[in-house]
Parts: C-alpha cells; structure tokens; sequence
C-alpha cells in the first residue's frame, strides 16, 4: 500500500490528494459547533438538566477550542501536520464514545471538552499543509485551495443543525456524539494513507525543531486561565463578577510578561508586536465573529421567541443565509485581493444590522429572508478574506500557531455575542431585546470597516506571483 509520500506530485501544481483530509479535519469543528443545537433540549428532557447546565455543552466545545486551537497549531509548526492530525482524530473518536454511553451531563460536557481539543487540529493542520504546497510549488497564493477550504466549513454550518435533527429523529441524541466516531476513523484513515511524513516547510529547515522544541506549560496556563476567567464574566455579566474581569487582565499581563521572558514561547508576542497588521486581522476576526454569532443564535432565538416561527420555519429561513454566503464565496474566491471584499462585507453588514432596528413583532417573513441574506453576503465575503489575509501575513515558520489562533479570536467573538444575547434578551427574546443587540451588532461591523478602511497594508497583503 502506497502514501502520498511515495508519490512525486507536479512540481507546478497543489497536491490534490491533501483535500480529502484537509476538508475532512476542518470540518470537524464547525460540525460540532451546530449540530449541538438541535441536541440542547432532548438532552436537557433526558436529564432534567436547566438551561444554565446544557449551556455549559456549547461554552465547553468553544473553551477548550479556543485554548487547544493555539496550542495544536504550535505543535503543527514543531512537528509537523500529520502527527497531530492523527492524535485529534483519535481524540474525536475518542469523544464520540464517551458521548454516546455517557451517564450523565457531567460526562457529556467531559464529552465535549475532549470533542474540542480534538477537533483543533484539522483547520492548523491544512492551512500548515497549503503554506507547504506554496513553497514547494511556487505559487503565492493558492486562492482556489483556500477558498475550497472556506466554502467546505460555510457547507457544514448550514447542514450541521439539519443533520442533527435527522440524526435525533433516527436514533436520539446520543447520535449526534456518535456520528463523531466513523469520522475520527475516516481521518485516521486519511491521515495515514494520504498526509505526508515531510513537508517542503520542514525539509526548508524545520525538521530539527522537535529535538530543540520545549512546550510553554507556564504560558498555556496563564492564557487558559485568562480565556476561562472572561468566559465565566461573560457568562454572567453582573458587577458581583467584575473581580474575574480584573482576574483576567492580571492573567493576559502575566502571560505577556511570561512569553517575552522564555526562550521557546508558547505564543511568541514579540512577532506579533513586529506584526501589528497581523494584529489587525486578529481584531477583524473578532469583530466579524460577533457580528455573524449574534445573529445565527441572537436572532435565530427572536425569530422563535419574538415572532413566533417554528424551530423548522427558523431553519428554512436561515438556509438562503448560508446558501449566500457559499454562493459568494465560490463567486470571489479566486480572487486574491482582500481589501475590497472586507470593505464591501463590512458595508453589506452595516446595513443589514441597521434594517434590525425597524423589525416589528410581526415582521414579513419575506423581510426577514431578505435581511438574512444581506447578511450572507459578508458571509461569504469576509471570512474568506479574513482567512487570505492571514496566509500571507503570518510567519510562514509558525502558521499552525498563527491560523489557531485566529480561530480563538473568531470564537472569543462568538463568546462576547453570546454573552450580548443574554444581555439584551433576558429570560425571553423580544423585539426590543432583539433592538438592542442590533445596535450591538451595529457598533461591531462599524469597527470592522474602520478598521479596513484605515489598514492601507491591505492593499499589499497579496504578493505578486
């Protein structure tokens, strides 16, 4: 039986064979990220667990992907994609056994954390393996490669609740783990029998860094405990909690000092302090990440609470949304230019947060499918830019690092829309609440179009071929 590694692909061209894995890793965490929505409320009947438990089963993927999303794309730059895209496949396969015989929600939520640090490694891992094939084929920007990548994770969200449903109407909730087990033996298998043992980045001179690699235990731990500390205040924003807002600007000064200090930083802050467009996009990813979260849980729940649409209604309407943004995607994404996509996506959600603020109770439905795919639009235009964007700025030496860490940024983003939901909505979601996130959201795409807008580097990001 013969490996990638065996084969000479063209000098002139990306090695096909990478996708099968690459789309399959990349998918496994945005698939995990929806499909538990489906899953809340049959899980919650089965242990008679309260809401502020089963939130804990959404809160728990995204903590421990925000934490393992920097830390596994480290280990990619140290050692390489296939190794740790082997070990979170097994860690996913692993997670889907505990969640189909788990006991209790404990064990669920254990599920999930596992589930999480799991499935960081497939986006690290592929875009590690698309900066390989760049220098070992000479292309500066593979722009169909990426947006290949960019449209399978758009796909995944749209058919993860879908997917779910029909996996609970199957065979319970307990499917929606299960489903995790033959694609953590699909990955096993791929990785084994696709991913190279050598990349052209490692044969440039990184091959060695594994015996000179030491991992930062201190600075993992003072960036967990200043991730985990803002995700319990953003849980429960009361001036009673402000001491854990404090406790995490103690913990991020901590771990800045730490990561200047040592010799192998787990997150080396001074590239980062040399790269401030980089630093840019990291804020960019923020910010558009709240902008889509709030509105794919915020006023996803107003549509079922505030104007009375069935849960299937809620979904149908939600379709053309992501349908938009795939279609946008394919359409633009082989062109390499970022800044204008950023500009207009950043338009497009200007607008469609502004229209939120005239939404009545009894809103047409065909209002709202109009506003959902204004807010497609950025969809498809922003992440896929913002992903571009990153490729070239990084560090080609630490792009597993720098590509996790952007997902812990998008996912910090979806933390603050969380938390901006619970604020404004209270026990029920009204259209007032519903008013008020909108000018949330408002205030996050007006940032993101300064912040492009006032970014000149943009229009130098793509080098020439």
């Amino acid at each position: 039986m013969t490996t990638v590694s065996e084969h000479r692909p063209r000098a002139d061209r990306f090695d096909r064979r990478l996708l099968a894995p690459m789309m399959l890793g990349s998918i496994l965490n945005p698939i995990n990220s929806s499909i538990i929505a489906v899953a809340l409320v049959p899980i919650a009947a089965a242990f008679g667990a309260p809401a502020s438990e089963t939130a804990w089963l959404v809160s728990s993927l995204y903590l421990a992907t925000s934490i393992g999303q920097p830390l596994v794309g480290r280990l990619v730059d140290a050692f390489g994609p296939r190794r740790l895209f082997l070990v979170g496949a097994f860690l996913t396969l692993v997670a889907g056994v505990i969640g189909t015989v788990a006991p209790n929600i404990g064990v669920l939520i254990v599920a999930r954390v596992v589930l999480g640090f799991g499935t960081c490694a497939g986006y690290p891992a592929s875009m590690y393996l698309i900066r390989s094939e760049s220098t070992r084929t000479g292309i500066a920007s593979p722009a169909g490669v990426l947006t290949a990548l960019s449209v399978a994770t758009q796909t995944i969200a749209v058919v993860g609740p879908t997917l779910g449903g029909l996996l609970i109407g199957m065979g319970g909730w307990r499917t929606t783990f299960a489903i995790n087990i033959p694609l953590g033996l699909a990955c096993i298998v791929l990785g084994v029998l696709v991913l190279p043992r050598h990349t052209a980045l490692e044969t440039g001179g990184a091959a060695a860094a594994p015996k000179r690699f030491r991992l930062d235990l201190v600075g993992i731990l003072l960036f967990a405990t200043t991730l985990v500390s803002l995700l319990l205040y953003l849980m429960d924003l009361e001036v009673t909690t402000l001491w854990l807002l404090g406790g995490t600007a103690l913990a991020a000064a901590g771990f800045a000092v730490r990561e200047l200090r040592t010799a192998d930083p787990f997150i080396d802050v001074r590239v980062f302090a040399g790269n401030l467009p980089l630093l840019v996009t990291y804020a960019r990813g923020v910010v558009a990440a709240t902008v889509s979260y709030s509105f794919l849980y915020g006023v996803t729940q107003w549509m079922e609470d505030g104007r009375g649409l069935s849960a299937s209604a809620t979904g149908l309407i939600l379709l053309p949304v992501f349908a938009t943004g795939i279609l946008v995607s394919t359409l633009t994404g082989r062109r390499p230019e970022v800044r204008m996509k950023l500009v207009v996506g950043a338009v497009f959600q200007l607008v469609a947060c502004a229209l939120l603020l005239f939404v009545r109770a009894d809103a047409a439905i065909w209002s709202l499918v109009v506003i959902g795919i204004l807010f497609g639009i950025p969809q498809g235009l922003v992440n896929l830019a913002i992903q571009n964007t990153l490729f070239h700025q990084a560090d080609p030496e630490r792009i597993g690092a720098s590509s996790g860490l952007l997902r812990t940024f998008m996912y910090l983003g979806a933390m603050l829309a969380s938390s901006g939901g619970a604020a404004f909505f209270g026990d029920r979601a009204t259209t007032g609440g519903l008013h008020e996130l909108a000018v949330f959201m408002l205030i996050a795409a007006g940032i993101l179009f300064v912040l492009t807008v006032a970014d000149r580097t943009l229009k130098h990001v793509v080098p020439r071929r």
